[in-house]
């Protein structure tokens, strides 16, 4: 039988519809997952390879961390990034000013790459989150916010704030020996931010939303599969 987080047997009462079906990714052995409870997690019986785990606080730490983001994506928007300083004069840039200097010095693909993966993407991944989680604090979630948990799926890979931050650290190594660079409250909001979105990514189980979705005729929506229950359906 699956052994949960306690090492406990399941109950032979608990009911099968309530449970996933997944396959174990090393042993591929067929077995169904229970409702977990908070900071509970599942292991096979056979390998002992954990298979599902649930967070003990799914939604609120998330929440916090989404409003964290979206502060810090706000303030890395609106400080300086860094200020030059070459032959008596000082200029200072914000990504958005970046981004539209290239566009004025010629530069239009490098421009909307910059504004697309720097600005745009990240604003439309936290406005998407913290809009879902939000609105699944008290179930039955309404059915639009499956779709921008989708749309919020689909915006992460293209936030790219921790590119940008590397392609700085290049520039700055650069242009150190002409001029002087001086880091501006941007440049570690941004550092902040990167964090930030990495530790919702680690933080935030879809599942729990996808449980308090509700349809319009009523029902609540299905929890998505398990990424091991679609790697064993392929072929």
């Amino acid at each position: 039988m699956l052994r949960t987080g306690k090492g406990s047997s399941l109950d032979p009462l608990t009911s099968l519809a309530a449970m996933e079906t997944v396959a174990c990714p090393d042993c591929d052995l067929l077995q169904r997952i229970p409702e977990l409870p908070p900071g509970g997690k599942a292991s096979c019986p056979r390998c002992g390879k954990t298979l599902a785990a649930r967070l003990p606080d799914p939604l609120d730490r998330p929440l916090a961390l989404t409003l964290a983001a979206a502060i810090a994506f706000v303030m890395a928007n609106a400080m300086p990034l860094m200020s030059l300083s070459a032959a008596g004069r000082e200029a200072s840039t914000t990504i958005i000013g970046g981004a539209q200097q290239m566009w004025l010095q010629g530069r239009e693909e490098t421009a909307i790459a910059v504004a697309a993966c720097a600005v745009i993407a990240p604003a439309c991944y936290i406005a998407f989150m913290l809009t879902a989680l939000l609105a699944a604090r008290r179930p039955p979630a309404p059915r639009w916010v499956g779709t921008l948990l989708q749309w919020a799926d689909r915006m992460r890979p293209w936030s790219m704030n921790e590119v940008m931050m590397l392609g700085i650290l290049v520039a700055l190594i650069k242009i150190a020996q002409l001029a002087t660079v001086t880091p501006g409250i941007g440049m570690y909001v941004v550092g902040v931010l990167v964090l930030l979105l990495s530790t919702i990514a680690v933080t935030f189980d879809p599942r729990e939303i996808w449980k308090r979705v509700a349809w319009a005729d009523g029902r609540k929506a299905s929890p998505a599969p398990h990424p091991a229950a679609s790697a064993a359906a392929a072929p």
